[in-house]
């Protein structure tokens, strides 16, 4: 991205790729569930069907928003999360248990506008540090052997005699020399003194959870020394000085308020927002108790989704065009709970399929971080080849599935207690054992599993 900020350039680096392209992308990663990443596939190359709409057109058109149904454990967030990434668009995930209606105490709504800002922010500013760290690192390597070597005055010669010139010109010569030390690690032993600036508070994130900022007071402006914190030398390695002062250089190079406007039009013409726990703020019209802060929540965040303006420390956000992808298991609320404002901002529903042992065995060895590659690479470092046959892998599906059946179903979560129980004795032996090859069988999984599987109790508690 140009160090210039132009609003007509897109945030998407996915925006070529068809709805086809995004779903095949999805599968490297997500097993089964293809109407859910149909419907994602489809509202991300909408986003691009509408940067290329006449501007007055463009800005009528609205995201369409939507609403995942399925049990926990089946690949919702992963779904979303996994569309952010393809698209490098800023992400996040909240819990819609987590927000209370105003009045109440707890976390504003308008909060998650203001976390994506900063999700952005930094997305834009590592960009921009990638682009200017040529520059930065030369001026941060200067700034190292001036340290490590400080600049000699010759004393007592005129600036243009022969003696002050041979006396430049061997500091230049030493000055290359630690150069190509530098540049070979060779001088990862050495330390040297290092201006560092300490912050004089650790975190922003005061007063029940809500920043400072949500309060409507920004204490920065009114106290800006106390939060710029104090310097001091510090004594560092060369290396880590070296990238101290690379990031420093970096900043200087760098214009934040380019960063900050790039960051909000990015997060209005390409910002996801996953409201998970959205079954939980279900309540229906005219109920007492809990379920009035409920409603409350709902229309709180409706503004938010139906699009407003919010004000952050960064600037006002639009929401208008901001992607919302609402999930939910909705085992006792149903979505016709929700208020019906809320309902018709979420056009687009898809019911995810509860996983089984098909899909299980699928998990297992097919994502390009498959659970049984993590944990085959996992012992590799202790130099133990760990080696799982088909009838293993079919064996933890099994047992997966019949312990979700008869306890809760926390879909393919499940796999991952299961397989900590499974590897068990080889995750813990594992130092002794290197250079040597174990194969994980069928029987070796029911040694393990079967008697904890067998037991209602026991996989209750420990699978």
């Amino acid at each position: 991205m140009s160090p210039i900020y132009l609003p007509e350039r897109s945030a998407l680096v996915a925006d070529a790729l068809t709805p086809r392209q995004i779903v095949a992308e999805l599968d490297k990663y997500v097993v089964g569930q293809a109407k859910a990443k149909r419907a994602v596939a489809i509202a991300l190359r909408n986003r691009y069907r509408r940067q290329r709409l006449p501007a007055d057109m463009a800005e009528e058109v609205a995201p369409k928003n939507i609403l995942m149904i399925g049990p926990t454990g089946v690949g919702k967030t992963e779904i979303a999360r996994r569309l952010a990434r393809l698209a490098q668009s800023p992400f996040i995930k909240v819990e819609a248990s987590k927000f209370t209606e105003v009045g109440y105490v707890g976390r504003d709504v308008e909060s998650m506008v203001r976390d994506l800002v900063e999700t952005a922010l930094k997305m834009v500013r590592e960009e921009r540090e990638a682009e200017v760290r040529e520059k930065a690192q030369q001026a941060a390597e200067e700034r190292l052997l001036d340290l490590l070597l400080p600049p000699v005055t010759p004393s007592g010669f005129g600036e243009s005699s022969t003696e002050a010139q041979m006396a430049r010109d061997q500091a230049a010569a030493t000055r290359e020399r630690l150069r190509e030390q530098l540049r070979a690690g060779r001088l990862a032993t050495k330390t040297v003194e290092v201006e560092a600036s300490e912050r004089a508070m650790p975190s922003f994130e005061v007063i029940q959870g809500s920043s400072v900022e949500e309060i409507g007071v920004n204490i920065r402006d009114m106290l800006p020394g106390f939060f710029q914190g104090r310097t001091r030398r510090r004594k560092m390695p060369v290396p880590d000085a070296l990238d101290h002062l690379t990031k420093e250089e970096a900043q200087k190079l760098i214009d934040m308020d380019s960063v900050a406007h790039a960051a909000i039009h990015r997060v209005e013409q390409s910002g996801i927002i996953f409201v998970d726990e959205i079954d939980k703020i279900a309540g229906r019209e005219g109920s007492h108790g809990p379920d009035v802060s409920r409603e409350g929540v709902q229309r709180d965040i409706l503004p938010i989704v139906e699009g407003t303006t919010v004000n952050t420390k960064h600037g006002m956000v639009r929401t208008d065009h901001i992607l919302f992808i609402a999930a939910g298991a909705f085992h006792v609320a149903k979505p016709s709970d929700l208020i019906p404002e809320l309902q018709g901002r979420f056009p687009i529903r898809v019911e995810l399929d509860a996983l089984g042992r098909d899909e299980f065995v699928r998990i297992l060895t097919e994502p390009r971080s498959a659970l049984i590659k993590q944990y085959t690479a996992l012992m590799s470092t202790e130099g133990v080849n760990l080696e799982f046959t088909t009838d293993a892998i079919e064996r933890i599906a099994e047992l997966a599935t019949l312990v979700n059946d008869r306890t809760e179903n926390i879909g393919a979560r499940r796999l991952h207690t299961v397989m900590e129980r499974l590897l068990d004795e080889v995750s813990f032996e594992g130092p002794d054992l290197g250079g040597r090859d174990v194969r994980i069988d069928a029987a070796y999984v029911d040694r393990m599993l079967q008697d904890i599987a067998r037991s209602d109790d026991l996989s209750r508690y420990i699978l």
